[in-house]
């Protein structure tokens, strides 16, 4: 039976993990199943609390867990005119072949490493192609976007979140019994 409000924010490695009864090693409890679904609801340094869809919950090593990235947005709404993806590809394509140049370059004897360094410098790119999907680093505006092919939303930023929100208390597990 499946907890109200369960929302998958992670899984489990391909190959499991194991778990604790409280961020401790000396309390462990059942491995978790390879790619189960889980709920992050808490962090404490490396510790993650999770919990499953059963209502069952346990700490593991968070570093581990694989994000579920949130929801694409649907096809079904309103359209809406999006950005277009094709340039921030084009971006990366051109950044990803100045920086293989560059290795070349380091390779062949043609730079050292400090001009390599300075050729470098700056330069970021990221790219994650999963079949028609697309994440992409839009490195001009500081952001991860999602992309389906057709249009780009943002996914994820590199702004840190505002002060206010660190003051808050750490996130606790809620149960039907209460905390």
């Amino acid at each position: 039976m499946a907890t109200p409000g369960f929302r998958p924010t992670h899984v489990v490695p391909q190959h499991g993990m194991p778990a604790w009864e409280a961020p401790d090693p000396a309390r462990p409890t059942v491995a978790l199943d390879p790619l189960l679904p889980v709920q992050l609801v808490e962090r404490r340094g490396d510790w993650g609390h999770v919990r499953c869809a059963n209502g069952w919950s346990a700490w593991v090593d968070g570093r581990f867990l694989v994000a579920v990235p949130p929801d694409p947005p649907a096809a079904d709404g309103p359209l809406a005119r999006t950005a277009d993806p094709r340039p921030l590809l084009a971006r990366a394509e051109q950044t990803l072949g100045d920086y293989r140049a560059a290795v070349e370059a380091l390779a062949s004897g043609g730079l050292d490493g400090e001009a390599f360094q300075a050729r470098t410098r700056g330069r970021r790119v990221g790219v994650v192609v999963d079949g028609e999907s697309v994440w992409l680093y839009d490195a001009q505006h500081g952001r991860w976007v999602y992309a389906d092919g057709t249009r780009l939303s943002t996914f994820a930023t590199d702004e840190a979140p505002p002060a206010a929100a660190a003051d808050h208390a750490p996130t606790q597990v809620v149960t039907p019994d209460g905390p």
